[in-house]
């Protein structure tokens, strides 16, 4: 098992490759920071088998700004990186399949790895499949209509199909738009979750403490009842996400 200084020793590593690949120093720090959030949160205590091996983890990342990433002479295909949550994941999937986007899988931190043909951008539409009991079957459920997985991540599945077949010449994107300025995209209601489930663990965790040595232990009910509130709202966005998985 790794300790806390190997992860650390990985992390200082990736940022001299990131520095190295000329990733702006801010960037840097930033994107630290996310992955050590992300180690933190998911209890993972191995950055190398989280991450892979620092080297190639940092040149996946370059690219992940959002910037356009350098095109050698003779190259024919633009890579990209990007999240959403699962509010807007869809729409910006088929918006950014208009625009020539296939995605080819979505890696360990939940992020779209795109890449986008640059003398042929054709169409591409996403769809999203809740996938908690298992995805036996879906793909071939889906297969016949053309659609193809593309990745997977905690419960949920994208799979993708080419517009070409419904849309012929029509397909092809004649003047594609540049990369988009970011690669990260949260709704506002995905920020309100988080401020409400943060909320309601602050209050529950304040009421514990302060209701420990009444004898009444009304701190403590006080407590239960805000702990039981950030449950219901997380049960409650599960059904959002639920009923917005649902097909006709």
């Amino acid at each position: 098992m790794n300790t806390r200084h190997e992860q650390d020793g990985y992390l200082i590593d990736l940022a001299e490759r990131l520095r190295a690949h000329g990733l702006p120093a801010d960037r840097v720090e930033a994107t630290v920071a996310d992955l050590t959030a992300h180690l933190e949160e998911s209890g993972a205590d191995d950055a190398e088998a989280e991450f892979g091996p620092a080297d190639e983890f940092a040149a996946q990342l370059v690219p992940a700004t959002g910037e356009r990433a350098p095109v050698a002479q003779g190259e024919r295909v633009e890579t990209w990186r990007w999240m959403a949550d699962i509010y807007v994941d869809e729409e910006l999937l088929n918006r950014f399949g208009d625009e020539g986007w296939e995605v080819e899988r979505v890696d360990a931190l939940g992020r779209f790895v795109s890449h986008r043909d640059l003398a042929e951008p054709q169409r591409w539409e996403y769809r999203r499949e809740l996938v908690t009991g298992g995805r036996e079957g879906l793909d071939e459920r889906l297969a016949p209509d053309g659609w193809e997985a593309c990745g997977a991540w905690v419960v949920y599945a994208w799979f993708k199909r080419p517009r070409a077949a419904s849309l012929g010449p029509a397909a092809e994107v004649a003047s594609p738009p540049p990369v988009p300025g970011r690669s990260r995209f949260f709704s506002r209601k995905f920020y309100v979750l988080l401020a409400v489930l943060a909320a309601a663990v602050a209050v529950s965790g304040i009421s514990v403490a302060v209701g420990d040595g009444e004898e009444t232990g009304a701190g403590f009910v006080v407590g239960l009842l805000c702990g039981a509130g950030a449950v219901a709202a997380v049960l409650w966005i599960t059904q959002t996400w639920l009923a917005r998985s649902r097909r006709p």
